[in-house]
């Protein structure tokens, strides 16, 4: 993207003439902010657009304050390792776009590419248990392994245990903060931030010098529902804001998953009520992956559309493990099914699907027609 046009996203980022709802309809209708900055009149009064907020636009250039805004996150774009993502960028979140109220743009530090990767969330409580903790590395350091990408908030607890068993696993790692870009926390996770970054992205929709204020956080939380997979709750009490981002999976029709505890455990409750409410019981990562892996396809459509190819570095392509060299050597060259493999390998089904999972993700095999072939 050119300085120029991001100039002109940044203009309505930064803007307070329109409110949300407004601008949404007007970027709909017109196509790029380009195309709303330079509609006449008589177009936007047509479009609701009222004569007060017509005057606000065509007084943008001598607006001093909007001007230092959006030179400072120009500046802050060009430095190494940062970037600004807006929403027409092929590396903004495919499934993050089909949220009803999408951020306009994304701060990124790290790798942007790492947005691009099918990810699932995790979140839970900020004060957890042992167990809590375990459990949560224990199944984000499986899913990473396997190629997905571990989304959370960067929080202290279930988040921070979340991100670094990702980071322990070789895997990819992204946090939503609720901080502007500039801004890491809490401090405490300054060293684990700086960890993600070369592999994967710390990310946010606030401006730079946001500070990390109670309303940052839901709307950070929707970030973190809408660009997964699903998300998986482990260990929230009754009045948990976790419970908020389950409910919000649930609006975006998301895979929801929780975790079970003790029942003398008191952080059990909210993954128990979720459970009893419909979300999916899961102990392991190979029961995640079971159930996300008939929308890994769709997916890799989404990402087909807004991407010319997922290059195998992308894709994060490692060493062939051993149970990855003894499915290919039972594939052969002809498309083969699931349950032939299982047949051919005397793998457990949850292992072979498992490992096709991590080849499609490397670029190793593809799904055509419910069968598998070689790339």
């Amino acid at each position: 993207m050119t300085q120029a046009s991001l100039y002109r996203w940044l203009l309505l980022y930064f803007q307070d003439v329109l409110p949300p709802r407004l601008l949404e309809g007007l970027l709909l209708h017109c196509g790029s902010p380009e195309a709303v900055l330079s509609a006449s009149r008589a177009e936007l009064r047509a479009l609701g657009v009222s004569a007060a907020q017509c005057e606000g636009l065509s007084s943008f250039e001598d607006d001093e304050s909007l001007q230092r805004s959006v030179e400072r996150a120009l500046a802050w774009s060009r430095e190494l390792g940062q970037h600004i993502v807006v929403r027409s960028d092929p590396r903004y979140p495919p499934l993050l776009r089909e949220i009803h109220d999408p951020p306009l743009m994304l701060f990124v530090v790290g790798q942007p590419e790492a947005l691009l990767r099918p990810q699932v969330a995790m979140v839970g409580s900020r004060r957890c248990s042992v167990d809590g903790r375990h459990g949560a590395q224990f199944i984000a350091r499986g899913l990473a392994a396997q190629g997905f990408s571990i989304c959370s908030g960067l929080a202290r607890g279930i988040d921070g245990a979340a991100h670094e068993a990702a980071l322990d696993a070789a895997g990819v790692t992204v946090a939503v903060m609720g901080t502007g870009a500039d801004q890491v926390y809490p401090h405490a996770h300054r060293k684990l931030a700086s960890a993600i970054v070369p592999v994967g992205a710390l990310l946010t929709e606030l401006p730079l010098g946001s500070g990390p204020q109670a309303s940052h956080f839901p709307k950070r939380n929707r970030i973190i529902s809408g660009m997964s997979l699903g998300l998986i709750v482990v260990e929230a009490g009754p009045k948990s804001g976790t419970l908020i981002s389950a409910r919000l999976a649930m609006e975006q029709n998301r895979e929801l998953f929780a975790v079970p505890g003790s029942i003398r455990n008191p952080l059990a409750f909210g993954p128990h009520r979720l459970i009893q409410q419909g979300a999916h019981l899961v102990d392991a990562p190979e029961q995640v992956i079971e159930h996300l892996h008939s929308l890994l396809g769709s997916q890799l459509a989404l990402l087909a559309e807004h991407t010319a190819a997922l290059a195998p570095e992308l894709a994060g392509a490692v060493a062939l493990s051993v149970e990855q060299a003894r499915l290919l050597e039972a594939m052969g060259f002809d498309p083969v099914s699931v349950e032939t493999l299982v047949e051919r390998t005397a793998l457990p089904l949850s292992a072979v699907q498992t490992t096709l999972l991590s080849l499609e993700l490397q670029g190793v095999v593809r799904l055509e027609a419910g069968h598998y072939v070689l790339s």
